[in-house]
């Protein structure tokens, strides 16, 4: 790992050993210390922090003696975890020291006699000279559909992959099959969305601890953790037929409705995409503008229950100026339109992570990994194969 960059090179020195001030029983020998002295007890073991690097373990060793135990802790309160190696002469901390952050390292050592001394010291890591931040979705608490993955969006470039993915760790109520697959997003950031195997099963519960915290991407540190959870919902699929202009809601295998639609206009770049596309939000009222989405003043107007498939602006919305067409033609923008009755209905059952299965002899393509959420596109295979870890 490359060091930070700082104007206070001894703070990012690895190999720099410090030794902490011994405490114990006797007369004070200087500021905040006092030595133990030597009797048949022997010496007092001599402790040094020989690793205090951010991004990389914390380490201490005792020479003389064993550690009984090692306690750091941030300015906050905050604790760095860790374990002695066997024979107690050196104990490593789980996590990575993070950048820009005062520790505290109190030891409580034994000499070879068994007398037990206290010591403590502390060390400031540099400051990271860039940082990287993250977009996380689902929201943290929500209810989502069977096809929704969880997505993992970097606004920076993540070159050490494997570095990053190792800091993810999922866990799932039902121990769910799963992996984690690094793509580009459409707006061309670096992300990572873990996806099971097959749909989600209804009532999963899934967490996300991201223990990123002194860990440096390759183009930025991430300087906290972070944490969120979803619930899956209702095994909700929605099946849209291109050829035959039709729509269909199927709810635990069961076919709820089936209505009239009309999609993108065959031939050119008014087409819909294919494939199985996951709703992503549910927008409402909102204008839609053609010159967005490179088709230029084709149309410019408000449309009602809006639900977005694509970043490139493929939606379901009522789409009442299409009424002709409803069921005999595609006709549309690239868009799947429906009445408006039919899209409100429509728009109060469907969820967030719903997966919209799209099919049609004449389309642009499959919807793409990053275009939304395409990963369900991708064989289990080629999904796995993904991953930085594989």
């Amino acid at each position: 790992m490359p060091p930070i960059r700082t104007p206070r090179p001894a703070l990012a020195a690895v190999a720099l050993a410090v030794s902490l001030t011994a405490c114990s029983a006797g007369a004070a020998s200087g500021p905040g210390s006092s030595a133990a002295p030597a009797g048949q007890d022997g010496p007092p073991a001599k402790v040094t922090v020989v690793a205090r690097e951010a991004g990389k373990p914390v380490a201490v060793t005792a020479d003389g003696g064993t550690l009984a135990s090692v306690t750091v802790t941030d300015a906050k309160g905050g604790r760095l975890a860790g374990r002695a190696a066997a024979g107690g002469g050196r104990w490593t901390s789980d996590r990575k020291a993070a950048p820009g952050t005062s520790y505290t390292v109190e030891v409580v050592s034994r000499s070879s006699g068994g007398k037990e001394t206290t010591t403590r010291s502390s060390f400031s890591t540099a400051a990271a000279e860039r940082v990287n931040r993250l977009t996380l979705a689902p929201g943290k608490g929500t209810t989502v559909g069977v096809g929704q993955p969880l997505s993992i969006v970097f606004d920076r470039p993540v070159t050490r992959k494997a570095d990053v993915e190792r800091q993810l760790r999922v866990t799932t109520s039902n121990g769910t099959e799963g992996s984690w697959g690094w793509i580009t997003d459409h707006s061309g950031r670096d992300r990572i969305d873990w996806r099971p195997r097959e749909y989600w099963r209804p009532g999963t519960k899934v967490t996300l601890e991201a223990d990123l915290n002194g860990t440096d991407s390759g183009d930025g540190w991430f300087v906290r953790d972070y944490r969120t959870g979803f619930t899956v919902g209702a095994a909700q699929v929605v099946r849209v037929d291109l050829d035959a202009k039709r729509l269909t809601l199927v709810k635990g295998g069961r076919t709820v409705r089936t209505v009239p639609v009309s999609g993108g206009t065959p031939g050119g770049d008014k087409r819909s995409w294919r494939g199985t596309a996951v709703l992503m939000a549910k927008e409402g009222t909102i204008r839609m503008n053609s010159e967005t989405v490179g088709l230029g003043d084709a149309y410019d107007k408000l449309v009602d229950y809006s639900l977005r498939l694509t970043w490139s602006g493929m939606y379901a919305h009522a789409a009442p100026w299409n009424a002709a067409y409803f069921g005999r033609a595609n006709k549309s923008s690239g868009c799947i339109g429906m009445s408006t009755a039919d899209a409100k209905s429509f728009y109060a059952s469907v969820n967030v992570g719903d997966p919209f299965e799209i099919r049609g002899g004449d389309t642009k393509g499959v919807v793409a990994e990053g275009n939304g959420y395409g990963a369900w596109n991708v064989s289990w295979a080629d999904w796995k194969a993904k991953s930085a870890l594989r």
